[in-house]
């Protein structure tokens, strides 16, 4: 089955002894793109001296909620610079967290809405994070208002669906994306299969969010792109779709959600 994961933090430490290792085992599971998003300036940086190094990855830029509060204003325009180039083919992640609320709410939107106005000017789609606190919906909610009320269109990736069915239709309305994670195994999140399976099959990517979110099956210590392939056979069975015909779909979809980038490989 051809793979693809669409949001993979190999920027991240856990994987600074042996990030040669874990893209060649990506590459051997067939994994054929790998998007490496930031998370705060540093972060960044280093998602994009990592595409620098392996020109087959792709970068994004951008501040995530929990780091809202911690950015200041010669970062961000580090960011915007960073947000011009090639290898860079999406803003974020960035988005809304209102259950770990690592930053203030208000700063969350505050950053929320800058990133989004970035995306904009750039063309580049916005890859969002929205999570709420169990049995809540107030960040998917929360959301859709910024959303509806921008001036201007941005190209949206929901990053590791999480939330109700209706909140998965109004996002497609919006024209979003919709990338499934490990997430969906866990407790809470059963929402996700119905929208799996009525998210039609062009609007569709799966990611793993390495080194977090393991899927049954894979090293609960640590995930890894190549374990993208249990959450695509998780999503075939829900689209009723081949692992041939969904995997051919999955690069097809990445390539024009991030269709910037002008690939060699």
């Amino acid at each position: 089955m051809r793979l693809i994961d669409s949001h993979c933090h190999l920027n991240a430490d856990r994987f600074d002894a042996d990030v040669d290792l874990v893209v060649g085992a990506a590459r051997l599971a067939g994994v054929e793109r790998i998007l490496v998003p930031g998370w705060d300036v540093a972060s960044s940086e280093r998602a994009i001296a990592l595409v620098e190094r392996l020109p087959w990855l792709d970068a994004a830029v951008g501040v995530h909620p929990h780091d809202a509060a911690n950015v200041d204003d010669a970062g961000w325009d580090r960011i915007v610079d960073w947000a011009a180039r090639d290898e860079v083919v999406a803003i974020g992640e960035t988005g809304l967290d209102y259950d770990r609320v690592f930053s203030p709410v208000p700063d969350q939107l505050t950053n929320l809405r800058r990133n989004l106005r970035l995306a904009a000017a750039t063309g580049k789609p916005a890859i969002l994070h929205c999570r709420s606190a169990a049995g809540r919906r107030d960040a998917q909610d929360a959301l859709l208002a910024e959303l509806r009320g921008l001036g201007e269109p941005v190209r949206i990736v929901i990053h590791s669906y999480s939330g109700p069915v209706d909140y998965a239709d109004a996002m497609l309305d919006l024209g979003a994306m919709i990338s499934f994670s490990g997430l969906v195994f866990r407790s809470g999140e059963e929402a996700s299969a119905e929208v799996a399976a009525r998210t039609p099959r062009d609007r569709v990517l799966v990611e793993t969010d390495s080194p977090f979110l393991a899927p049954p099956g894979a090293p609960r210590s640590r995930n890894a792109p190549e374990w993208v392939r249990i959450t695509a056979a998780w999503l075939a069975e829900r689209q009723h779709a081949t692992g041939d015909d969904l995997g051919g779909t999955l690069v097809g979809n990445y390539d024009r959600t991030f269709s910037n980038r002008r690939r060699t490989d």
